[in-house]
């Protein structure tokens, strides 16, 4: 082939596809009917992908442009996401031929992989055709087309073969030509005297079977695959090829000018260096329409046919074809395969068979590769929390986006529920419940300390305050009802406003009467001058100012980071919560602190007056109140933290709630109880008696 390149001689191969050749720098001259066999390989790794085998065995010759084939096929299927279990290479030699069979012939058998590429060439096949490596059961092979050529049917018996061959076609009145054509006509030697005896076989096909006496016939029909297959139609395209391109430099006027019998005469110039460049401008139709032509490297734009060889029954060979890959045309349409056409191998438990490491990770799991191992060969492991694949072997897992959740086999999100402190669900039912009961039972109180305003009791504990401090407890308890239902943007807003203020108006309330009370006391002493500040307005500029500052508190935090609606996506796991934000955690917590505040000082005054006369000191019932209410809003605050979910409202409302309750049992049911049922008590004579005691 050097010597080709050398001295311009052009050469046109009908059937190598030899690596080597490709190079159009050594070899510029070569020019072939049959696709490159880097287009094989390219074939090859379609073919596996196709079928997801990415777990295969290679058996290669050891010669240059097998061991090339072999090392773009490591690259292409390693690219793929593939691996190769086994790389073994059948030794020339017959001295170590044995030892290699037998090795090559245990590694098949212990083999995990199912798919077993067999990249062997012609000059290999009488040293594999008759060892037990063809037999081996259970196997996939993926072959050259030589070797679909010259398999003995003694040898063969099997499905599961995938071999790659040049398309073929048929040339119109060739199959009649090698019919009917006496073979006198044509020189003769031993083989072709038995090519035309196995064309007389009767298994051979019609449309090639000659008419032979029983002396001519031949037992074998290995000729005939030679002829219907695609060999013949690479022979015509190249002697075709090579006549257009000598008729388009004749008809060009190529020629040199002589001497010739004295005189100079002009004649056809054939130098074989001018004959390539018509082979590179080569493009005509042949006789079935196609459109031939040569690639930049010299190759015949064709694609190859897959076909699938099985032996039938009665001893014939099918060759079903059951796809192609022509790597010339588009994407889309350069690789098929008819998967209905091929038939498997009984020992397979699910076709078309499998050939991995392992089974493939399902959609919800992702792959973890073994220590050690090759990157096929991994353990499969579920998702983590929030994530998913929806496809087979994925290497990790996709989080799902912030509003969606896995669903249960973490294969798919799916939109997150969407929760909230609703009036429907039975905790929504319960608190609306209590809260209209606590709300009534602060109504009748309220209705009673009217109805019995005249009474000593009623006047001794300032009446004015008491109304203020329940009219603004009933207005805690209708409050709570604002923290139930879905949080809007105007709820949000009052629910924090509205609540800090009237518990504001309560705390102060309670403080205006613990001042009373020790004013009341102090002011009976001789000369004390506090006895102008025991009317109604001190007590009711004490409930106005505390009120206002804390309005002023409430006013700051709407100006500055007011509360708003927040979808909570992490709070619980698949659930969006519609929450209020505080907008401003520092004034959430100034105004609660602000209502310590009063409560703080409220319990050191009452708890400082505690020892006054009981029949006329309610002292000691505002310190337990105070007490109760320090102690729920103190323990609301860890819980508060570390509550999630809708149920962070429901602790809201139960501290709302418990502290109202407190004011309410502590301050107000003694007098009620006196009132009802120990109306004796209440007047003043028994008042002024244990006054004087």
């Amino acid at each position: 082939m050097v010597m080709n390149s050398i001295f311009y001689f052009q050469q046109i191969s009908y059937i190598s596809g030899n690596l080597v050749m490709s190079d159009t720098v050594k070899f510029p001259y070569f020019y072939r009917t049959v696709p490159s066999e880097l287009h094989l390989c390219a074939g090859i790794i379609k073919l596996l992908k196709y079928f997801g085998w990415n777990w295969v065995g290679v058996i290669a010759a050891d010669d240059e442009n097998s061991m090339r084939a072999v090392q773009i096929l490591r690259e292409e299927i390693e690219q793929s996401g593939g691996c190769i279990e086994f790389i073994e290479t059948i030794q020339e030699s017959s001295s170590i031929m044995i030892q290699n069979v037998t090795n090559i012939y245990n590694t098949i058998i212990t083999s995990s992989a199912k798919v077993i590429i067999l990249y062997c060439n012609r000059d290999f096949t009488d040293a594999i055709r008759y060892t037990p490596i063809w037999q081996v059961p259970g196997k996939v092979w993926i072959i050259t087309a030589e070797w679909i050529f010259f398999i003995p049917f003694n040898i063969v018996d099997r499905k599961n073969t995938f071999a790659f061959t040049v398309g073929k076609r048929t040339i119109p009145s060739f199959h009649k030509f090698v019919r009917e054509v006496n073979p006198a006509l044509f020189s003769s030697d031993v083989f072709i005297e038995s090519w035309w005896k196995d064309l007389c076989n009767n298994k051979c096909p019609k449309s090639i079977q000659r008419s032979c006496s029983s002396d001519e016939t031949s037992n074998y029909i290995l000729h005939c695959d030679i002829v219907i297959l695609g060999s013949s139609y690479n022979v015509y395209n190249a002697v075709y090829g090579l006549a257009h391109a000598l008729h388009d430099m004749i008809t060009s006027g190529s020629r040199n000018s002589i001497l010739l019998h004295g005189e100079r005469e002009n004649v056809l110039d054939f130098s074989p260096w001018k004959l390539h460049y018509y082979l590179k401008k080569l493009r005509f139709n042949n006789v079935l329409g196609e459109e031939i032509f040569f690639d930049e490297n010299g190759d015949l734009a064709i694609g190859y046919d897959i076909i699938s060889t099985v032996i039938l029954p009665d001893g014939t060979r099918s060759n079903d074809i059951v796809g192609s890959y022509n790597p010339y045309a588009p994407p889309e349409k350069s690789f098929t395969i008819n998967e209905k056409t091929i038939v498997w191998e009984d020992l397979f438990s699910q076709a078309p068979p499998q050939s991995r490491c392992n089974p493939s990770c399902l959609p919800g799991f992702r792959k973890l590769t073994r220590e050690g191992r090759s990157i096929c060969c991994y353990d499969c492991i579920r998702c983590s929390e929030g994530e998913i694949s929806n496809q087979t072997d994925m290497d990790i897992c996709i989080t799902c986006p912030e509003d969606q959740w896995p669903n249960q086999k973490r294969d798919a999100c799916i939109p997150k529920v969407i929760t909230f402190l609703s009036y429907e669900e039975p905790l929504g039912i319960i608190l609306t419940f209590i809260i209209t009961f606590l709300f009534l039972i602060t109504a009748v109180i309220l209705g009673i300390f009217i109805y019995y305003q005249d009474t000593p009791i009623v006047k001794a504990n300032n009446r004015d305050l008491s109304y203020i401090l329940l009219i603004s407890l009933m207005l805690c308890f209708l409050c709570s009802l604002i923290f139930i239902g879905r949080p809007e943007k105007v709820i949000c807003i009052v629910r924090q406003i509205v609540i800090g203020i009237t518990f504001s108006i309560s705390l102060s309330s309670v403080l205006a009467k613990t001042i009373t009370v020790v004013m009341a006391f102090q002011a009976t002493k001789p000369g004390n001058k506090l006895r102008k500040w025991m009317g109604s307005r001190f007590s009711n500029s004490i409930v106005l100012s505390c009120s206002l500052l804390q309005a002023l508190l409430c006013l700051i935090w709407l100006c500055t980071a007011p509360p708003f609606p927040y979808l909570n996506m992490r709070s619980e796991t698949g659930t969006i919560l519609i929450e209020c934000n505080e907008g401003s955690i520092v004034a959430f917590y100034c105004v609660l602190g602000y209502l310590g505040f009063l409560a703080g000082i409220s319990f050191i005054i009452a708890f400082i007056a505690r020892n006054l006369p009981d029949s006329f000191n309610e002292a000691k019932y505002i310190t337990f109140s105070m007490l109760v209410f320090c102690s729920v809003w103190v323990s609301f605050i860890p819980t508060y933290l570390s509550t999630k979910g809708k149920y962070v409202v429901a602790v809201e409302i139960f501290a709302i709630l418990a502290s109202s309750a407190g004011l309410l049992g502590c301050i107000f049911l003694p007098k009620c109880f006196i009132i009802l049922l120990r109306p004796e008590r209440n007047s003043r004579k028994f008042l002024t008696k244990n006054w004087n005691d």
